[in-house]
C-alpha cells in the first residue's frame, strides 16, 4: 500500500469517525422536538403539595416543578436555545400517560410513582423523592391501621397506585371495602372531610400538606403502617436515551452538589405557598440512600 492511500484511508476513516460524532450530538427524540418549536412542554399537578400544585395566583410551583425547571435550563444550554418556551399543561392520575405517549407534553413534572407497569407506555428519570402509602382518617374514627376500615368506605385517586395496592388488600384480607373514586387530592381529601369516606390512602407526603393546609387540621391523622414503598420520579417517552440522559445527569448534578437538598429544604421544611405553612416533613432514610446512590428502579 502506498504511502499515499494510506494517508487518503486515514483521511477517510477520521471523516466517517467525526460524521459519526456530528450525528450522534444531533438531537433527536424529545430534544429534536424542543429544538424544532423552540418549547418545552411540562405537564404538572393541580392539588399534589408540595410536589406539583397551583400557589396563591394559579401558578405551577412545588419540588418536582424545580427539578424540572434545572432540566429546562440544561436544555437551553445543550440547544442554545435561550429564549426557549416553557409551556404548561395541567394533568391528572388519568391523562398523564396518554399525554407522554401521543406527545403533548415532553415530561410529566408531578407526583408519579415509578412502576415496572407504567415502563411498559413511558420511561423515568432518576428518582427524586420517595414516600410510601399510609392512611388519612379523621382522628375521632379512631382508625389505627389499614385493617380498622373493615367493611368502611374508602376513598382512592382513580388510577393511582394506592387504588391498586387497596383493591389488592381489599381481595386478599376480605376487607369487604367500598370504593369511592375521585379525580384528584382536593376531591378525596374532601370526601373524607365531609364524612362520605372513613379513609383516603396514598402517599405520606401528599396526606401531610392536605392537612397542614386545611381549614381544621387538628381534625385529621396520618395513621397506619407503611403499605409501600413509592419511588417518584419525572415521567418522560419511552426509547428516548438522549433526553433521558440529559435529565438523569442534571438529578445527578443536582444529588452531588448538594443542590437537590436545597429544593428539599424549600419545599418540605420551609414556609410554601400559599398559606405560609411548614410542613415539617423530614429526610428519609431512604431518600439519603437515593441521594447517594441514584436510580431509576420502578416497583
Amino acid at each position: 500500500m502506498s504511502r499515499a492511500f494510506r494517508i487518503i484511508n486515514i483521511f477517510i476513516v477520521n471523516l466517517l469517525f467525526v460524521t459519526h460524532l456530528a450525528y450522534a450530538d444531533e438531537p433527536n427524540g424529545t430534544l429534536k422536538k424542543i429544538k424544532d418549536t423552540n418549547s418545552i412542554t411540562l405537564g404538572y399537578r393541580e392539588t399534589s403539595v408540595p410536589l406539583s400544585y397551583l400557589d396563591g395566583e394559579q401558578r405551577p410551583v412545588g419540588y418536582s416543578m424545580d427539578i424540572c425547571m434545572e432540566i429546562v435550563k440544561e436544555v437551553k444550554s445543550r440547544l442554545s436555545l435561550p429564549n426557549l418556551q416553557v409551556k404548561l399543561v395541567p394533568i391528572t392520575s388519568q391523562t398523564r400517560i396518554p399525554l407522554i405517549t401521543n406527545g403533548t407534553i415532553d415530561a410529566d413534572c408531578g407526583s408519579t410513582t415509578n412502576t415496572v407497569e407504567r415502563q411498559k407506555q413511558a420511561a423515568f428519570l432518576y428518582t427524586h423523592f420517595v414516600t410510601g402509602v399510609r392512611i388519612l382518617s379523621k382522628k375521632k374514627d379512631n382508625i389505627k391501621s389499614y385493617r380498622d376500615l373493615k367493611a368502611k368506605t374508602i376513598v382512592t385517586v382513580n388510577g393511582s397506585t394506592s387504588e391498586r395496592l387497596f383493591r389488592d388488600l381489599n381481595t386478599k384480607e376480605n376487607l369487604d371495602l367500598n370504593f369511592l373514586g375521585s379525580g384528584d387530592m382536593a376531591e378525596s381529601f374532601m370526601m373524607v372531610e365531609t364524612g362520605r369516606a372513613a379513609a383516603w390512602p396514598i402517599d405520606e407526603s401528599i396526606l401531610y400538606p392536605m392537612i397542614a393546609t386545611s381549614k381544621r387540621p387538628s381534625d385529621f391523622a396520618v395513621v397506619g403502617e407503611f403499605l409501600s414503598y413509592e419511588p417518584i420520579a419525572i415521567m418522560i417517552r419511552r426509547d428516548d436515551p438522549q433526553f433521558k440522559a440529559l435529565g438523569d445527569s442534571v438529578l445527578k448534578s443536582m444529588f452531588q452538589s448538594g443542590k437537590i437538598m436545597e429544593v428539599f429544604n424549600k419545599w418540605f421544611s420551609s414556609p410554601i405557598p400559599p398559606k405560609g405553612v411548614t410542613l415539617n416533613f423530614p429526610l428519609s432514610d431512604d431518600m439519603k440512600k437515593l441521594i447517594s446512590n441514584p436510580n431509576d428502579k420502578g416497583i
